[in-house]
């Protein structure tokens, strides 16, 4: 059964949502990201996705002060991404309380080192974030569109190892105008082994049920929920 992941955005301390991964395009929902967890976590959410976009902006961890917060005040089970890019940053998030490390861009750019993460860590505690747009990889907070499709990302990562991949379609992203359901279909029938996690444009409740009818394994929501387009009161049978 699928997964509900809620989603905090964290820049320049606060809790926001951007369109597309747009800095300029913001709105803060929250002055104190612990508050926000706090709130889903009263909710009965289990999974927590925690984003810093500071870090994915400026290539290494900065956020991490409000991730040992939310570790150490709830009992959420938290990914985190945004910024991993040495193994100082890796070590941070999983010190600073993190169950699970969200890593895309290293793995396009310097894949030896994440192999080396994989290696060291398990795949249990490693998600492959493969965000694309157009179908090709994107890196670098978004800012940079790769010649990688998806299937060849993946194809190269499932003989790494790779068990849990989150893919986000940009296109999407913070749009609240539907997911892309055909897309994470293909990606459960290609990579039956994998555990896909989709991410970008979720605005219903029958969104969750188709992607999971699907097969996903998880499904992050954001601004829906923000919104108040999805209720978590809808969805408990998915927590």
């Amino acid at each position: 059964m699928i997964t509900i992941i809620p989603a905090i955005d964290i820049l320049d301390g606060k809790c926001v949502r951007l369109e597309q991964g747009d800095y300029l395009n913001k709105k803060i929902y929250n002055e104190d990201p612990l508050d926000a967890a706090r709130r889903f976590e009263e909710q009965g959410v289990k999974r927590l996705h925690v984003v810093d976009l500071d870090g994915a902006r400026d290539s290494h961890v900065v956020n991490y002060t409000a991730l040992e917060r939310i570790a150490l005040k709830t009992s959420l089970v938290v990914d985190f991404g945004g910024g991993i890019k040495s193994d100082s940053d890796l070590k941070l998030v999983f010190d600073c309380g993190a169950a699970i490390a969200v890593i895309g861009s290293i793995a396009v750019t310097e894949r030896d080192l994440f192999q080396d993460w994989l290696f060291a860590y398990g795949p249990e505690k490693i998600i492959l974030a493969a965000d694309i747009k157009d179908g090709n990889i994107a890196v670098l907070g978004w800012t940079k569109v790769t010649e990688i499709t998806l299937n060849e990302f993946l194809h190269y990562y499932k003989c790494m190892g790779i068990q849990q991949v989150l893919c986000t379609d940009i296109s999407k992203d913070g749009l609240m105008l539907g997911s892309s359901i055909d897309l994470y279909k293909s990606m459960v029938t290609e990579f039956p082994l994998m555990k896909i996690i989709a991410s970008g444009g979720i605005s219903s409740a029958d969104e969750i049920k188709k992607l999971d009818e699907a097969g996903v394994a998880g499904a992050i929501i954001g601004k829906a929920l923000y919104e108040g387009r999805i209720r978590l009161d809808e969805l408990k049978e998915y927590f």
